[in-house]
């Protein structure tokens, strides 16, 4: 099957004073990657329902909603509903992370399951069917500007492996760290969805640099 490079800016790196102006720059992007974080899942404090709104109202591409934060089963349905294209929640913050997936699905968005660096991923891949994609975080969750952990490689190709092999529509993620060189190798290993921050809001044109990270991606993708 085919696959479809997608660009995912993460906002946690832009100027918050002047969010819309940056979320204009980044036009030709995929989709914007918003990061709710609630300073307990993680000890970052960053949007709640009102920003993703009027996040939402301006931003002109389709929201991918990344929730960071405890009981995602209460929370995650309201995200959807508020018009994101995509909600993703954790797998550490849930017992029962299909109960959530079919919540975020009677809403009418697409559900992913996120999981930190030091999750495995086999206990949930017979539960592939039921998410939209899989978020392997290739940093610990909660602050941008961190590096890139290079041993996440093994857990993408093994989502890779299991998405092919059972021939699922299943977008893979990663998360973290992300810039045109380690695109490169998330790449090869297997992702098709990109999230970056730093690399392209820190760009002197941020247009410019999804653009230079998707034609870098489709380049290594397999």
């Amino acid at each position: 099957m085919a696959r479809t490079v997608r660009i995912n800016p993460s906002i946690l790196a832009a100027d918050f004073v002047n969010l819309e102006r940056d979320l204009h720059r980044i036009a030709n992007a995929d989709l914007v990657h918003v990061d709710v974080m609630d300073n307990h899942f993680v000890p970052n404090l960053t949007f709640g329902p009102q920003m993703v709104e009027r996040i939402q109202a301006v931003a002109g591409i389709p929201l991918d909603v990344h929730l960071m934060i405890e009981d995602p089963l209460r929370w995650a349905p309201g995200y959807a509903g508020l018009g994101a294209a995509s909600v993703t929640f954790h797998a550490e913050a849930t017992d029962d992370p299909l109960a959530v997936a079919a919540a975020i699905h009677a809403k009418g968005a697409r559900a992913g399951l996120a999981l930190k660096p030091g999750t495995p991923v086999e206990p949930y891949l017979e539960l592939l069917g039921e998410f939209d994609q899989i978020l392997v975080m290739t940093v610990e969750p909660g602050f941008g500007g961190q590096a890139f952990m290079p041993d996440m490689m093994a857990k993408v190709e093994r989502v890779r492996a299991e998405v092919d092999a059972k021939g699922r529509d299943v977008w893979l993620q990663v998360d973290g760290g992300v810039d045109r060189t380690t695109i490169l190798v998330a790449a090869e290993h297997g992702a098709d969805t990109f999230v970056a921050g730093s690399a392209v809001f820190r760009a002197p044109d941020p247009a410019v640099e999804v653009d230079i990270l998707r034609e870098l991606a489709s380049q290594h993708i397999h």
